[in-house]
């Protein structure tokens, strides 16, 4: 709704808290501290971070970055499509089983047995955002 985009990405994490919040409400701890670790605190910082690191360039200099970047991540697709089917082949995922509907599962115990992945990935999402924090706040050497 704005043009600006430090903004939106305020917004949105504004959006993702009161969202959490909500969630909270439902009776849903473990998605509404997904939904305020992630979508309110990791990404907005990762938005905001790229935003203090952007400027305007020349549309020369934008079709030399394109170039160079189709050259640098060719066979990116195909080297991320290879180690999923690795992985998943490593992982051996078992079939999905879900709680009961009577809500006696408890969800720690349906969380840390049966939705183990999610947490993994919850954990490589947010090491991911710390390793980008560090690397883009990293003074260049001289």
């Amino acid at each position: 709704m704005t043009t600006r985009l430090l903004r939106s990405v305020v917004g949105l994490a504004l959006t993702s808290a009161i969202l959490s919040i909500i969630i909270f409400q439902l009776n849903s701890p473990v998605a509404a501290v997904f939904e305020l670790s992630v979508c309110a605190g990791l990404i907005p910082v990762i938005f905001i971070t790229a935003i203090s690191f952007t400027q305007r360039i020349a549309k020369s200099q934008l079709q030399e970055r394109r170039r160079e970047r189709l050259t640098r991540f060719f066979l990116l697709p195909v080297i991320v499509i290879i180690a999923g089917l690795a992985l998943l082949r490593w992982l051996k995922i078992p079939a999905l089983v879900l709680p009961s509907a009577d809500g006696a599962g408890d969800v720690r115990l349906l969380f840390w047995n049966v939705r183990h992945l999610d947490l993994l990935g919850q954990i490589v999402v947010l090491l991911a955002g710390a390793f980008a924090v560090v690397v883009l706040f990293k003074e260049p050497r001289k």
